[in-house]
């Protein structure tokens, strides 16, 4: 049996900026430091800095007794966060890094600006993404509440169109959360745009190219091996998008979260096995994972 890595898995740049910047505070001992939400979408790697020093709250600890106090800092992970955090953060006086990917942050922007160009004339924003989640929280918190529609699937676009929830008469400009899937976003792009009724429909591109080069890269990963661990946290987004890439180019995929979840019985002694993660997997736990393979009797 042999084992391989995906040479392209691992953290993205904007999760790399975050972890990297934490690091650094926390080696020069300057006080406590808090991040707003989990710094990365992956248990193991999230217990590593968390035991190094790193606090880890969610939104309503801001206002709770265990909240930061003026003198500690706290850090904006890259997925960002809607303007009044940054508000309510700054009457504090609690000290803030900012590590917010600035491929989100572009984003931000024009979804601030699209806001502005298609609203007045009772135009709509429509973004793909997973409810819920926390880019997705900060993109629609940069306008009014209500201001851009969230859709997950292109099922759920059709509803929206039949309940008017998204009108298609009226110019629609349409974006995507930075790591969905190049192919979902092609497939609602393709319904709303057959759904248009004379008004004009602005496509965005605004996966994150990292991202979508990484689809690419997986399916012929997965192609190239007997077998593929797939390894990411249970919160990851991107890991279970990914993972379901890899099953369609592979079904003997299987998802693990850490070394524990490995089985001997999915292994053949002649097997190619690939190991490849999301962008929130560290390079350590696929070498770690790897050499655990290699180890299985």
């Amino acid at each position: 049996m042999t084992v391989g890595i995906d040479p392209h898995s691992g953290f993205c740049g904007g999760v790399i900026r975050a972890i990297g910047t934490a690091e650094e505070f926390l080696d020069a001992g300057e006080g406590r430091l808090f991040s707003l939400g989990a710094i990365v979408h992956n248990e193991e790697e999230l217990a590593r800095l968390e035991s190094r020093g790193l606090i880890t709250l969610v939104k309503e600890d801001l206002d709770s007794t265990s909240r930061p106090v003026v003198g500690d800092t706290l850090l904006i992970r890259a997925h960002g966060e809607p303007p009044q955090v940054y508000e309510a953060l700054r009457k504090s006086g609690i000290k803030v890094i900012d590590c917010t990917c600035p491929v989100v942050l572009g984003l931000q922007k024009k979804i601030r600006e699209a806001y502005a160009r298609v609203a007045p004339a009772g135009g709509q924003v429509v973004l793909f993404g997973k409810i819920g989640h926390p880019e997705v929280l900060g993109l629609v918190g940069q306008v009014e509440e209500g201001g851009v529609i969230v859709v997950e699937t292109v099922e759920q676009l059709r509803e929206r169109l039949a309940d008017c929830s998204i009108r298609p008469d009226h110019d629609i400009e349409l974006f995507s959360q930075t790591t969905k899937s190049p192919e979902g976003y092609a497939a609602v792009r393709a319904c709303l745009q057959a759904a248009m009724r004379g008004a004009a429909l602005t496509v965005h591109d605004t996966i994150c190219q990292q991202v979508a080069s990484r689809h690419r890269e997986l399916q012929d990963f997965a192609r190239s091996h007997d077998v593929v661990i797939f390894v990411s946290g249970r919160e990851s987004s991107n890991g279970r998008v990914l993972c379901e890439l890899c099953r369609r180019a592979n079904p003997r995929t299987w998802h693990i979260g850490s070394v524990s979840g490995l089985r001997s019985e999915w292994f053949r002694p002649d097997d190619r096995v690939g190991v490849c993660g999301a962008t929130s997997t560290p390079k350590w736990l696929l070498e770690e994972v790897a050499e655990a393979i290699k180890n299985l009797h």
